[in-house]
């Protein structure tokens, strides 16, 4: 350790790279996430390149580490065991081949090529575009936090998959707890997996938007269901735990009600579950299946959807949509089943493993059971 210390190639290295944090902390009041990340991609890339070009030891990053806490008291960040996560946060990313991808979709919103060129060196000047605000670029990956990074280090093993993490993140402006929710559902396998007709029945962008929305399976596990329950069951234990469900469902969905109730011509109809999609700008209808797919499930929803269209969509709003969740499909059958529909469908099964005995109850009483339990005991009282 000590022939580290004596070493003027080490010191001088660390003088630069003291001067580099020093600067790094002037920009950091600007946009404190931003600089973060790009500091700690820099420690990590210099941390690689020193392991691979000197004969330092594997004591080296602990030195390191026990230096530049020194050098900076106040400052978090230097432990030993987070040069590591920025040592693989460089390691993760530096080969892979999505880098020119993710600073295309930076640039479509930025003028920043010296941000983009710090994150991905190794691309060439040509492949990075003209940006045009460079606040935009700050803003976009401040709401990344090296907290969020680190998650991603921990549970994902693939470039392309983490990045799909990291813009869902900015996108819906995720909590720590959120993402790593969504990474143990395996959100990246499910989103946009649906058996859709969207690209024949949507136009452009919508049809793309439409499809990246639904899911397939959805994870149901939050639900407390017994076994042989029915959709009626099943439609209310959603309900009932709604907030969960627009979290399963993704952003921009609005409950509008359950049993929708639809008028056509002289018979009353009820759709399961309605909503309405802020970025869609359109109704979605869902018809909840607790039984396989079967082909008439289709023509009765695009029945629905004419309804929908008639009586609520506003002129202003786009085609209605509707989903199929049921317990199970099959694929050349669901596909056969929309081939010749016009209205949008999306057909979905749903994942639901914590199923409890038939005489289960669940941990509390039903409200007619209490309305139940009053009514014996004010009779026992008149008595």
């Amino acid at each position: 350790m000590s022939d580290i210390i004596q070493n003027q190639e080490y010191r001088q290295w660390f003088k630069e790279l003291k001067d580099n944090i020093r600067q790094s902390q002037i920009k950091a009041s600007i946009s404190v996430n931003t600089e973060l990340v790009l500091m700690y991609w820099d420690l990590g890339k210099q941390i690689v390149e020193k392991q691979e070009n000197t004969k330092w030891g594997s004591g080296f990053i602990d030195q390191l580490s026990k230096d530049l806490k020194s050098e900076f008291p106040n400052m978090s960040g230097f432990s030993d065991k987070n040069l590591r996560y920025c040592r693989a946060f460089y390691v993760f990313y530096r080969n892979a081949p999505i880098r020119q991808q993710v600073v295309a979709e930076l640039g479509k919103n930025t003028n920043s090529q010296q941000v983009a060129a710090k994150l991905y060196p190794n691309v060439v000047e040509q492949d990075v575009p003209k940006l045009e605000n460079h606040n935009n670029v700050l803003e976009l990956v401040g709401k990344i936090p090296w907290g969020h990074h680190i998650l991603i280090l921990q549970k994902i093993k693939n470039a392309s998959e983490a990045l799909f993490y990291v813009k869902q993140t900015i996108k819906n402006s995720w909590s720590r707890a959120i993402l790593q929710m969504n990474i143990e559902t395996d959100l990246y396998t499910r989103q946009g997996k649906a058996i859709t007709n969207f690209e024949i029945t949507l136009p452009k962008p919508q049809s793309d938007l439409a499809n990246a929305l639904i899911k397939d399976p959805y994870d149901f596990d939050f639900l407390e269901l017994r076994q042989d329950y029915n959709e009626r069951e099943l439609e209310n234990a959603l309900t009932e735990n709604i907030t969960k469900f627009l979290l399963e469902l993704g952003a921009g969905f609005a409950f509008v009600g359950k049993q929708y109730h639809l008028q056509v011509s002289t018979k009353d109809y009820y759709i399961d579950l309605l909503f309405y999609h802020l970025k869609l700008r359109s109704y979605v209808v869902i018809e909840l299946k607790a039984v396989d797919f079967e082909p008439e499930f289709a023509g009765k929803l695009n029945f629905y959807l004419s309804a929908v269209d008639d009586l609520l969509r506003h002129q202003d709003d786009n085609p209605s949509i509707g989903i199929i969740i049921c317990k199970s499909k099959d694929k050349i059958e669901a596909e056969y089943a929309l081939r010749d529909i016009n209205k949008p469908i999306g057909i979905s099964k749903y994942e639901l493993t914590k199923l409890f005995p038939k005489e289960f109850k669940g941990s509390l009483p039903t409200i007619a059971e209490i309305e139940s339990e009053l009514s014996l005991m004010e009779n026992k009282n008149e008595q």
